[in-house]
Formats: C-alpha cells, structure tokens, sequence
C-alpha cells in the first residue's frame, strides 16, 4: 500500500500509540512516519492531525481497536477526519488498519469506516480474529467513493507482486474461505482485560480501559518507561516500553497468556510500583 502511494520524502501521519512497524512501513518506500501525540483519552486529536499536514502529507494512519492501547476510534472522529481531508490543498487518503477489529469487548461495536471517509482504504487480515497471528493473511479495501480507486488497486497489486508477495499461501486461502465470519471466543481476553485492569488501577496505576484487542496500555509511575520496564523484569514480569509505540510514560501488557500468569503477574507490578513511587521520594 505505502509503496504505491509514496515517493521519497512524502509523509504518513499517524497517532500515538502506534504499532511500532510504522515507522518501518514508512521508511522502507522512502517516506517519513509523522507521529502526532493523542487526546487524553488516547483518542485522536483530529486539530493536531490537521496542524501536522504539509505538502508531502500521501495518507493518515489509523489503528483501531488500537494496538497497543485496546482504544476503539468512534464515528465522530472519522467524521472530523474527514472534514479535514475535504480541507486539504492534495488528495490524502486514509487507510485504516483493523485486524483487531473482531476482537471487541463490552458490546462495543467500532464503526464501519468508508461510508464516514470518502477516502479510504481498510487493511485487514484474519490473524487475530482465528488467533494465527503468524499467519499474515488478508486484504486491502478501497471506498468505491474515492475517484481514483481502481487505479490505486492496481497499483497495489502491481507493487505486491514486485515485493515478492504474488500469491497468499494456498492453504490460508481454502481456510478463510471456509471460517467467513467465524471469530474465536473473546470472552478469556475480556476476563484476563478485567483482571488486569482492575488489578492495575486498584494498584495505582493510570490506565484508559481498552475496549478491544488484546494489551494493557498503563502509564508507569515514573517518567523513564525503560526504566520501568527493567523494574518489572527484576520482579519477574515482562512487558513492553511504551516508547517503542511512540508514548513514552507508558507500558505495553499483551493478554495473551494464560489467565493464571496474569494473576501471578499482578503482584510483581505492584511491587515495582511501589519502588518505583519510593524513588521518588
């Protein structure tokens, strides 16, 4: 997708938190990753996206259910996003990355984005939804409203190819065109999101409840995420500096393990809590 859209120096804007490949996604076609910091509630601040366009801005980058905060984007911020598309002096499409889109929790449904964003494009696969996520298959979907549509499919089909990627594993093909809609139980990752969150806030720790995926996104105690982090190993819990996400200030949990591990996790992140809170006084 960014190869067909960019040439050197062109600029992708995204919001922080961020899937930390980005940067890489961006960089390896030639462009520049512009990272533009969130709300409070970790939702987009459509003024600082706006603020951030320059001539060279191809696209907007958006992910919800966002990894690594669990956030879900409501309509109203795709229907501000696009107001300021409208605005724009170039054409700036908006892809909007959703392999957690199946992955909800408290009845929560996201919005379908292209019949908010004229242009748009989704990007999908089915890793999550059927927990493979070592299986990267799925798709590009273009807004039939946007003009030049079936020339950008085109030449993503053309850059695909040219990438080396000219055909989905023949196996994943027979399986995704038997499972459809099928999504596995969500149920253990909303039990293992209530304890950890629960147990996180009880704790002490500031945290956005995510509504989907799979992570816990608190904010650490002390400004040093790395920090932090090592903090955490010594007490023999593993997590992810939210600096590597463009949010430093923050820690990246997956609940993906067994619900037993978060149990006995919660004990080791109140005690580094707690050291961390007693060195700074």
């Amino acid at each position: 997708m960014l190869k067909a859209l960019l040439n050197p120096g062109d600029e992708v804007i995204t919001v922080a938190p961020f899937f930390a490949e980005y940067v890489f996604y961006a960089e390896n076609h030639g462009g520049r990753l512009i990272a533009v910091p969130p709300t409070s509630a970790l939702l987009p601040d459509v003024a600082a996206i706006e603020a951030a366009i320059t001539p060279r801005t191809r696209a907007i980058l958006v992910n919800s259910p966002n990894n690594p905060s669990g956030v879900i984007y409501p309509a109203s911020a795709f229907v501000e996003i696009e107001r300021v598309l409208a605005r724009a002096a170039q054409p700036i499409v908006l892809i909007s990355d959703e392999p957690y889109k199946a992955l909800v929790f408290d009845d929560v449904v996201p919005p379908e984005v292209p019949p908010l964003v004229t242009r748009s494009i989704i990007a999908t696969s089915w890793s999550k939804a059927l927990a493979i996520p070592g299986e990267r298959i799925g798709y590009l979907a273009f807004s039939p409203r946007m003009a030049e549509a079936a020339e950008l499919f085109e030449a993503c089909t053309f850059t695909g190819r040219v990438l080396g990627f000219v055909n989905a594993p023949a196996l994943w093909q027979w399986v995704v065109a038997e499972t459809g809609d099928l999504v596995i139980d969500v149920a253990p990752y909303r039990e293992k999101r209530d304890l950890m969150y629960e147990g996180l806030t009880r704790i002490g720790y500031q945290c956005v409840k995510p509504q989907g995926a799979f992570y816990v996104f608190p904010a650490t105690p002390i400004p040093d995420d790395v920090a932090f982090v090592r903090m955490l190993a010594e007490e023999g819990v593993l997590a992810v500096p939210g600096s590597g996400f463009g949010m430093p200030g923050h820690i990246r949990i997956s609940l993906t393990v067994e619900r037993d591990t978060v149990v006995r996790a919660l004990p080791g992140f109140e005690r580094a809590f707690r050291k961390a809170k007693a060195g700074q006084t």
